[in-house]
């Protein structure tokens, strides 16, 4: 039954995407709504965690009007204000990449660290880091290119992001725009 529903959301979604009079704000929403809605109900209903629910989805408001604010810029090019539509999921994989790499979730004795280590399979969630942890106090990580990507395109999503934040506490009627229904795209 969940299936049907997501075919149904991501239906809806085209057919939204696909209409001209419908808004660039309501656009980007729609693009950006669906893995933060997955995200909070994971929080909330999976692993009972409510108030960080709250605070991902508060976030999540901030940002859609961050980029919508960097979407309206007049200055930037277009390729610098897509380029935040890459860098966010390239973030998000780094750091699953990053958190997984020591897959502690496999039997004993079967993990990267004790098969080829023998170590301890260590991580951390934020900041991000994946690694052996030795008897002798020693590590060594797991995941060291997969770190340093996660950090740029955190740093690059965050600038952009920032360019926008200013551009929508400048000139919020710009960004209010973005959300009117008129007769063109």
């Amino acid at each position: 039954m969940s299936f049907f529903f997501v075919v149904l959301a991501g239906a809806a979604a085209l057919y939204l995407l696909g209409r001209a009079p419908v808004p660039p704000g309501f656009k980007v929403a729609v693009l950006t709504a669906p893995p933060v809605a997955a995200v909070v109900w994971l929080l909330d209903e999976v692993f009972g965690r409510r108030a960080v629910a709250v605070a991902v989805g508060a976030v999540y408001l901030v940002v859609l009007v961050a980029l919508n604010g960097l979407l309206e810029h007049p200055r930037l090019p277009l390729g610098a204000k897509l380029a935040v539509f890459g860098t966010v999921p390239g973030a998000a994989l780094a750091w699953l990449l990053v958190v997984t790499a020591d897959d502690t979730l496999k039997d004993p004795g079967e993990d990267p660290c004790s098969l080829h280590h023998g170590g301890t399979g260590v991580s951390e969630v934020f900041p991000p880091r994946a690694y052996c942890r030795f008897t002798d106090g020693s590590t060594l990580d797991l995941a060291p290119v997969a770190q340093a990507v996660f950090w740029v395109c955190l740093a690059v999503s965050v600038a952009l992001l920032a360019l926008g934040l200013v551009r929508a506490v400048r000139d919020p009627r710009a960004v209010a725009r973005r959300f009117r229904w008129s007769g063109r795209d």
